[in-house]
This record gives C-alpha cells, structure tokens and sequence, in this order.
C-alpha cells in the first residue's frame, strides 16, 4: 500500500527550533517525529510514501539517504509554490503514479502524533467502499469542540453529513473533530488536480459530503498535534511515561549526564552533555544540546545551549 505524507509546513509555531529543523524531522523521543509516523503506517500494511515537499526539502533527503524509513521506500514530490493540503496531495500523489492505480491509499498529515491502528483504519475504508465510499477521515474526540471545526456523522452508518467550524460553545453536535489521517480512492484524485492550491477541508471534503462518498473512523486512540511548544513537549513525554502504546528510552545511552545532576520526566538526545549540579525536569533535550553546569532547565524544549548557571523555564532555546 501507499501513503501520501503532507510534511511541507513551514512549522513556525515552533521557531526557533524549526529555524534549521523542518518540524517533523524534530525529535519525538529517541527518533523523529517523522520516523514514528513511518513506523505506525508500515505497521498497518504501507509499503511506499511519498513525501509531500515543499519548504526545506533538503533536510528530508539528507535525514534518509537510502530513501528508506521504519522499512518503507521514499520517494519526494516538491511543490514549486505552496497547494495547501488538496493541492499538496494531488500534486505528490500524481509524482508517485498514484492516479494510474485503481487503489486505495493513505494520507498523513506529518505532525501529528497517535497510536490509531493505520491497518483499523484502512481496514474500515474497505468495507465503507461497497456503500460508496470515496474517502474515510479518522476522527477524534476533544473537551472543547469549540476551539475546532467538527465532524457530523451518523454513528450507524458512519457518513459524513457535514464540518461545523468552531461552533458555540454548547451547540456542538459532536464531539470529533478530523484527526488528520484519510484513507482515499484513487478517484478522488479527480477532485484533487494538484495544479493549484486547494484545500482538502474546506473544498474536497465538503465536495465528497454532497456526494455522499465521506465515512468517518472515530476512534479515541491516543492523539496529539504536536506543532505547539506545549504539545510537542507533550509528545515527547507521553512517550517514555507509559501514556501511549508505544514506548522509548527516556536518555539516549550516548548522552553524558554528570552523577551529580538531576533528570527527572525529561528526554535527553543522543551526545547531550548535562553538566554537573544541573537540574531538567519535564523538558526535552536535543542530540548534542547542552546543559550547563548549575544550570536550571524546566518546562523547556532545548536545541542549543543552556550557560553555566542558567534558570530557563517553559522555552524553545536554540542558539
């Protein structure tokens, strides 16, 4: 199976650390964002993704020099000019051949971070098709329907009937909202031109709604967007303290933690130093960042480095 992975965001609410790092090549635990994505989608059956480029193509290809990730072969689309997310996944799906083969295949958006089953979903799309099913959305529950644009289904059938955006609060009625991970026909390219920008929510969707050719896969898998400093350092540490279903090593067996420092629901990278007397707590640690000694780190994702002596607290730091 294939998979269409939209990595070509510009990640700037994580500047400064995407200054030089595009946000899913960010370290998620001991690996990258984009390498556990890759290892969910091999696990549910994808074999090939095409990585849909736009902004710092460059990094992608240095990252897998074998275009190989988690066992799945690479391939890249680079857009001359931003296509939003439709236009994104005609325009890679297109350079993959993707619309030359009767089959279904997989989106992903590249920053978002889950335990949902690629396979459950792909699975559910199979048997949504003999009803008509051009595309399945996964979807996710949330508290607060009213900071998003939520899902309509029918809970029987599971069509989608329509997108709310941001409704009153109190007026929502559902609760899910698009977790950013489809299973599309190939026919849906016919929507999807990729010769100019276009939005999959806003113009696609709406588009197979009308049609009747929209099902939804609700789940309550564990979910994260993780382009926000504060959910980013979230899904690092949900990672190493047994929130999800998958699990990594908290200090990489490469890193230099003097004996008397402190680390405590923290990530350390590969070749981080963590000099003497410091103290990190629920922070997260680049390979070959440093934290002086004495220094005070909490709440905090660091890049570079942190001087002697330092109090840093609830930071991006990258210098």
């Amino acid at each position: 199976m294939h998979a269409v992975v939209l990595v070509g965001g510009f990640g700037t609410r994580l500047r400064p650390l995407t200054n030089t790092v595009p946000k899913p090549l960010l370290p998620l635990g001991q690996r990258t964002i984009l390498e556990w994505l890759m290892v969910h989608l091999a696990r549910g059956g994808v074999t090939d993704a095409v990585l849909a480029l736009g902004f710092k193509p460059e990094p992608f290809m240095q990252a897998f020099p074998d275009s190989q990730c988690a066992g799945v072969r690479l391939s890249y689309a680079i857009e001359d000019s931003p296509l939003d997310t439709a236009g994104a996944i005609g325009y890679a799906a297109r350079s993959a051949g993707l619309h030359e083969r009767d089959e279904a295949f997989v989106v992903a958006n590249g920053d978002i971070v889950t335990d949902l089953s690629v396979a459950a979903l792909v699975a559910r799309h199979a048997a949504n098709v003999s009803a008509g099913a051009m595309a399945t959305i996964h979807l996710t529950p949330v508290d607060d329907p009213s900071q998003y644009g939520v899902v309509e289904y029918d809970a029987g059938s599971n069509k989608v009937s329509g997108f709310v955006e941001k409704p009153a609060p109190g007026t929502a009625t559902s609760r899910h909202v698009n977790a950013g991970t489809y299973v599309l026909e190939a026919s849906a390219l016919s929507l999807m031109p990729g010769d100019a920008p276009l939005s999959i929510e806003r113009a696609t969707f709406p588009e197979l709604v009308r049609r009747g050719a929209l099902y939804a896969h609700p789940t309550d898998d564990y979910w994260l967007d993780a382009g926000r400093p504060d959910s980013y350092r979230r899904a690092n540490l949900d990672l190493i303290d047994g929130r999800r279903s998958d699990r990594d090593t908290a200090v990489h067996e490469s890193a230099r933690v003097a004996s008397s420092a402190r680390v405590a629901d923290s990530v350390v990278g590969a070749a981080a130093r963590i000099g003497d007397g410091a103290v990190v707590t629920s922070s997260v640690i680049f390979p070959g960042a440093v934290i002086g000694a004495n220094a005070r780190v909490s709440g905090c994702s660091v890049m570079g480095i942190v001087a002697d002596g330092a109090v840093v607290s609830d930071q991006l730091v990258a210098n």
